[in-house]
């Protein structure tokens, strides 16, 4: 299966929110799609999509089995098809959601977040599952290095693809604009110093 869009995304891990959250306005019309996928809150990034690019993230979806337009309504509806479509149980699915709808998350926060979708006993059983679909072939989702400061290591889906690394002023030695910043800061405390002495400020240490 080739890597999904951001909005491809998005939109398939609104159907599968919505299917548990608010089951009796499930499948979703086109507006009800739009408005999950622009929603402020429990999203990263906060999307403004708009009804055409919706539908065509939709087709693709509809391409790939992930996603079926429903009939007997005089409305048009969707409804997705995730679990089969990506061979993983109902309980990664509903932790694909959530990493598709609010970005990388440790499993305690996927715990928390997974809360409406699927409630996991403890965290180890979240790892589980996610530990099973990393194992899958392709991997589904990956283990995160862990971010300088940070107690736990954190998790994203790889539907759209391998995820950003961190910026390398996190991650590894400082970049040559950060060594440049630093020098001109060692530079002015330098100074400074100098004009507290001709002042007659005598603490030499004073910035």
């Amino acid at each position: 299966m080739r890597e999904l869009t951001l909005l491809e995304a998005r939109v398939l891990g609104v159907l599968v929110e919505k299917q548990a959250t608010v089951p009796d306005t499930y499948p979703l019309s086109l507006n009800a799609l739009v408005a999950g996928c622009n929603q402020k809150t429990a999203r990263e990034p906060v999307l403004s999509a708009g009804d055409a690019e919706v539908l065509a993230a939709i087709d693709g979806l509809k391409q790939l089995s992930l996603v079926f337009e429903t009939s007997g309504s005089r409305v048009v509806k969707f409804e997705h098809n995730a679990g089969r479509a990506l061979g993983v149980p109902s309980q990664a699915v509903a932790l694909l959601a959530v990493l598709m709808l609010r970005g990388a998350q440790t499993a305690a926060e996927l715990r928390l977040n997974c809360e409406r979708l699927h409630r996991f006993a403890d965290i180890s059983s979240v790892e589980g599952f996610l530990e099973e679909i990393a194992a899958k072939d392709p991997p589904r989702v990956v283990k995160l290095a862990r971010a300088p400061g940070a107690r736990e290591a954190r998790w994203a889906h790889l539907l759209c693809g391998a995820p950003a690394p961190l910026p390398a002023s996190t991650e590894g030695p400082p970049m040559a604009g950060d060594a440049s910043l630093l020098a001109r800061i060692e530079a002015l405390e330098a100074q400074v110093q100098r004009l507290n002495r001709q002042l007659g400020l005598e603490d030499d240490n004073a910035v």
